[in-house]
């Protein structure tokens, strides 16, 4: 079975050409012009990766995304987006989204990240891949996080990170290793971005006070567990 798309662009041109690349590169595509539209395909249907236009009529691509996370906190999310403003790109991270291309882009940066996500959810469970950190069982292959019976799903992006600093725990990671391996390549507005899910991850691990996700100033982070 071909892997599936959700595709959200209003320009008629660009998406024209998206769609039949993504198409040439084996993949289905499920297209619509507006985010009021693809979100009631959503709420029918899920597909493997969603590409969603930021300027989008009836509802934009931020809302249309969080409503998307409502349903479905693991699915991949990457945002396109003529903006270029570091604010607008850090609240796309915030919402849930995993990652963002600027228009005009080229198709084939495009297909690779695609390519990538759908590699990661590719992955097969493994028992060694369901470990203790501190209170919680994190379930890397299934994006699970369980503490006191409450499960937290969690997006692609952040059981890879995740799964890093827990398997360098009680020691600094580096910023620029960090996003080299899970966004890359290492620039200030991906450093901007990791801090952002640095800080969904030190929200998710509160309940247990044995854990402390700590920054080391100018250097990297650190999972400390007892």
């Amino acid at each position: 079975m071909k892997e599936k798309v959700l595709y959200v662009e209003d320009d008629e041109s660009l998406a024209f050409l998206t769609k039949e690349a993504m198409e040439e590169n084996e993949l289905e595509v499920i297209h619509f012009d507006n985010g009021k539209d693809a979100m009631s395909y959503f709420k029918k249907e899920v597909p493997d990766i969603c590409i969603f236009d930021v300027m989008l009529p009836k509802l934009d691509g931020f809302n249309l995304a969080k409503n998307v996370r409502q349903l479905n906190s693991h699915i991949p999310i990457i945002f396109v987006t003529a903006r270029t403003l570091s604010q607008d790109k850090i609240a796309g991270f915030e919402i849930g989204g995993d990652d963002y291309i600027t228009k005009p882009y080229e198709i084939e940066e495009l297909l690779f990240k695609i390519r990538v996500f759908l590699k990661r959810k590719l992955i097969v469970e493994k028992p060694e891949e369901v470990v203790k950190i501190g209170a919680y069982t994190f379930d890397y292959s299934n994006l699970s996080l369980l503490v006191n019976q409450e499960k937290r799903m969690l997006t692609q992006r952040e059981a890879d990170l995740l799964k890093m600093l827990f398997e360098n725990k009680n020691k600094v990671v580096k910023r620029e290793n960090i996003l080299e391996m899970i966004w890359g390549k290492n620039d200030y507005f991906l450093g901007r971005s990791l801090d952002v899910f640095i800080s969904r991850l030190r929200k998710y691990l509160k309940s247990d006070d044995s854990l402390s996700l700590e920054n080391v100033h100018g250097v990297g982070f650190m999972l400390k567990t007892l």
